[in-house]
């Protein structure tokens, strides 16, 4: 293992970002706030989405609401993508490449994992309900558990102290800018896992970029043998 891989103490639990690392939900999001804004004649532009990916739902929705001056609560607005969403989710939901097999390596060496998402809690229950997964992860925070989302470090701070460890001895598993920010801020090992949605953005402070959740440098730092 390169040197600079090397954490400074063993890493003894993985915690998940969701969307976008987890599973294709971000794909999914982006054809949902499509629909939202071509209904009312706007467009989803790159821009708009790099201000709202990766931010706490409530705050998300606002960012839309203002940049296209919608004349809607963020109430309302999640009600109604949140239907459009549930209604992709049965056959549009996948998990990402290499997720299955490093749940099941990180739970043959029973290392500890959690989930620390932006998303709500009614969401999460459902996307990891349709594969089974909520049993196991020992702890899922969502963004009714913290008060500031990222990229404030509270979720993977509040993650890591729930699983009885210090953030630096956690691995954090990350795909946008923002969760990349909270989870440095936070002072834990963390690794960028890009998808197509966020190649462009600036992972500045992770200890390595993956390639996807199979990436082999995930593995060996982690000590566990393919």
């Amino acid at each position: 293992m390169s040197q600079s891989l090397q954490p400074e103490s063993p890493l003894q639990a993985v915690i998940f970002d969701l969307d976008g690392l987890m599973f294709n939900t971000e794909d999914l999001y982006q054809e949902v706030g499509r629909q939202t804004l071509a209904r009312r004649g706007k467009s989803l532009t790159q821009d708009l989405l790099d201000q709202m990916m990766g931010r706490k739902s409530d705050i998300a929705l606002r960012i839309m609401i203002d940049w296209h001056d919608l004349d809607l609560t963020v109430e309302a607005l999640a009600d109604e993508q949140m239907k459009t969403m549930f209604e992709l989710l049965p056959d549009r939901l996948e998990p990402l490449p290499g997720l299955l097999s490093l749940l099941d390596a990180l739970e043959e060496q029973k290392i500890p994992k959690a989930i620390a998402t932006s998303s709500g809690r009614k969401f999460v229950t459902r996307v990891l309900g349709q594969f089974q997964l909520e049993p196991r992860f020992s702890h899922v925070f969502t963004s009714e558990d913290i008060t500031h989302g990222k990229p404030a470090p509270d979720v993977y701070q509040l993650a890591a102290k729930t699983l009885g460890f210090e953030p630096r001895q956690a691995m954090v598993l990350e795909d946008t800018q923002i969760g990349c920010q909270a989870a440095t801020a936070a002072g834990a090992y963390t690794v960028a896992v890009p998808g197509e949605h966020s190649q462009n953005h600036d992972f500045n402070g992770v200890k390595f970029i993956a390639k996807s959740l199979g990436d082999r440098r995930i593995y060996e730092v982690l000590g566990i043998s393919r």
